[in-house]
């Protein structure tokens, strides 16, 4: 397996304890000076969240306060210590009742078979809108 490979894989293994809640698995997965930048404003998860607490409390929060499913398996392409995931997801602001759909890329660096950085790359008006209660 070339290391493009086995970067891929380190994600999939990321978003796969993410989906299954396995929080240690996840941790396992990330280094603890990572850095996860979701842009963004008025709503609930946008910022930089740092280390494995950063990580743990965003995913903590994005469980209580969206509803999301993804239509189809995201697409993942890597060059040396990058990968992106290409995907879609659909779903529910919990506070507004307000759905969204989100075309997003992630841009994920990879080293020594950690997650070092996540810089997401989101619709962030659609995700505004459901959060604000905005007509969409």
């Amino acid at each position: 397996m070339s290391n493009e490979e086995e970067n891929v894989q380190v994600v999939k293994n990321f978003f796969a304890a993410i989906g299954s809640g396995d929080e240690q698995a996840l941790l396992a997965l990330i280094d603890e000076g990572m850095e996860w930048n979701i842009p963004g404003e008025d709503w609930p998860l946008a910022g930089t969240h740092r280390g494995h607490a950063g990580v743990a409390a965003v995913l903590r929060k994005a469980a209580e306060e969206i509803e999301t499913t993804y239509p189809k398996p995201p697409e993942f392409v890597a060059q040396g210590g990058r990968v992106l995931v290409v995907g879609v997801a659909i779903g529910k602001i919990k506070a507004t009742n307000k759905t969204f759909k989100d075309h997003w890329v992630f841009d994920i660096t990879v080293r020594n078979g950690k997650l070092t950085k996540i810089r997401e790359y989101i619709d962030t008006q659609a995700l505004a809108k459901a959060s604000a209660g905005g007509v969409q």
